[in-house]
């Protein structure tokens, strides 16, 4: 398959998706959201709709879907599922036990059709991360979603580190944990360097390359780390 029609099929099957969530979305607003033009997104409605997909246009208004019509489960990727968790735990912090709820309850039924490999990878992350009541002041990291596919893959990860003395050095670790301080992400690995565990604020990781290696999983858990080293 040509890259043009593989992009054209993801475009296609997150149009339906869009339809699915709002009631009415019009051509303008479709071609500004996937980057095309309008004629594109006409092309678009009615390969939809040669392929089955019940379109309403409504003249005037726009497209929307005809009522109770659903998409069979969607197939989310590991990176997305982890984005998810992450976005999970953010809410968490959240004061209101309203939206909380409503969350938790939105983010199950998304976890209910999650493939059952990612499942438990995205499980093993959740238990893996840690946040604190302030996130707000965190330093930017290009690093996290490498680092969150290293931890629920046990894949050996090579960093060229910064510490505090500014001295860089190539370590090969193995991702444990992520943890939001006020101020840092910080990854619990275990560095191959030091033959230790090791924390590493992830603003200071200057390259990082996810290696093939698998190491074997630390028969640890989060909370054990804690009890253990602290």
């Amino acid at each position: 398959m040509k890259d043009n029609d593989t992009s054209r099929l993801a475009r296609l099957t997150a149009i339906v998706t869009q339809l699915q969530t709002k009631r009415i979305l019009t051509s303008t607003e479709l071609a500004a959201k996937f980057s095309v033009s309008v004629r594109t997104i006409y092309r678009d409605m009615r390969a939809l709709e040669q392929a089955g997909v019940p379109i309403v246009t409504e003249e005037g208004k726009g497209y929307s879907l005809m009522e109770h019509y659903r998409l069979p489960p969607i197939m989310f990727s590991e990176a997305e599922a982890n984005a998810l968790i992450l976005a999970e735990q953010l809410v968490l912090k959240n004061k209101d036990a309203s939206f909380i709820k409503n969350y938790t309850e939105a983010i199950d039924k998304i976890k209910a059709v999650l493939g059952s490999n990612i499942k438990d990878k995205a499980n093993l992350l959740m238990d893996r991360t840690r946040f604190s009541q302030n996130i707000n002041g965190e330093r930017n990291s290009h690093n996290l979603s490498d680092l969150q596919f290293a931890l629920t893959n046990f894949l050996v990860t090579e960093i060229e580190y910064t510490n505090e003395l500014t001295e860089t050095t190539q370590r090969k670790i193995e991702p444990f944990a992520l943890l939001s301080t006020q101020e840092n992400w910080l990854l619990v690995a275990w560095c191959r360097l030091r033959q230790e565990f090791r924390y590493f604020r992830l603003d200071r990781i200057q390259k990082i390359s996810v290696l093939s290696e698998k190491f074997e999983p630390h028969k640890l858990t989060l909370q054990g780390f804690f009890d253990k080293y602290h």
